[in-house]
């Protein structure tokens, strides 16, 4: 049986960014963590302090980002691990991932990434950072920057609605997102966003309507996670003080959810990610058991399949907006 094609040119029910990247650049590019040493300005107290309630850095962080200080070390250490467990990457590209990467003076910026770019087998950078942690002067330098290596920068969208933006402590506003987002994108470098499902406060509903709000946005890719409480936040000390504020998503609701939202969302954002991952010694709800984020992703495709649907199914230009 002849599969039918979507409007990203291939059978698959969503538009994988993987697909995209490899059509534009020729290939996979494989992503090497780096932690910087960076912070952020609702953990100094520039706008606050404790950070984003859900944060732990550590729930995400490799390991051989944690044992090795410098650079050129961690980059040493991550090829090393990634040339086992990959095969034939286009390029590493170094991954800024830990706080806000940008939240430094722009000369420390350059110096910093600078030391990335010279590793011999980096050929560009992935800067993970905050809507209000960017500013012309930095696009200008990432501008200049993507005319010799692969430049990409993610931001942490996290939810396009100001109470809960203030409820999780972000420091920013949805409006601060926009802007940024569009000044990146301005300047034609690839920018993707991140959104998180299930914080308190937030109906099923209105979670699904962040589909139509960020098919608004000139994203050329996303990450979508579920909420999922790490040891040692504020987050779960509300959730052991207060369950009842907390709707989590079983597997089987989570699944039925994100296909929902995919059917909204606009087919020209490719999707990077469907589903959050942590390591159990670092969650306080059990989560979903043993199963692994590819695990839940094939079911998730496994689903639509078997729905006949898939991603902008439900998507009309005429709904785009911001």
């Amino acid at each position: 049986m002849n599969r039918p094609k979507f409007p990203w040119g291939d059978g698959r029910r969503y538009h994988a960014n993987s697909k995209r990247i490899k059509e534009k650049y020729g290939g996979r590019i494989q992503k090497v963590s780096i932690n910087a040493g960076f912070t952020c300005p609702n953990r100094d107290g520039t706008k606050g302090r404790g950070g984003c309630i859900y944060c732990n850095n550590q729930s995400f962080t490799p390991s051989y980002c944690v044992d090795v200080e410098d650079i050129t070390g961690q980059i040493d250490k991550g090829v090393e691990f990634l040339d086992k467990r990959y095969k034939n990457p286009l390029f590493y590209a170094a991954y800024f991932q830990s706080y806000s990467n940008t939240y430094k003076p722009l000369e420390e910026l350059k110096s910093i990434y600078s030391s990335a770019l010279k590793h011999e087998k980096i050929s560009g950078i992935v800067v993970s950072t905050r809507p209000d942690c960017i500013d012309d002067n930095i696009l200008d330098y990432f501008e200049l920057l993507s005319k010799d290596y692969y430049v990409s920068l993610e931001y942490g969208i996290e939810s396009c609605y100001d109470r809960t933006l203030e409820w999780i402590n972000r420091g920013h506003l949805f409006e601060d997102t926009k802007k940024a987002i569009q000044m990146t994108s301005d300047r034609g470098l690839e920018v993707t966003g991140h959104l998180l499902f299930g914080l308190p406060g937030e109906s099923r509903e209105e979670m699904l309507n962040q589909a139509n709000i960020v098919s608004g946005l000139p994203l050329n890719a996303i990450k979508l996670h579920h909420l999922q409480i790490m040891k040692n936040t504020k987050l779960a000390r509300l959730y052991r003080e207060t369950p009842e504020k907390f709707t989590l998503f079983s597997m089987e609701e989570y699944i039925d959810f994100v296909i929902r939202f995919m059917e909204k969302l606009d087919p020209g954002i490719a999707i990077e990610r469907l589903v959050s991952e942590a390591p159990p010694l670092h969650r306080v709800n059990p989560g979903w058991g043993n199963k692994r984020a590819d695990w839940v992703q094939k079911k998730i495709e496994s689903v639509m399949e078997e729905k006949d649907t898939w991603q902008g199914k439900q998507f009309k230009k005429s709904q785009k907006f911001l």
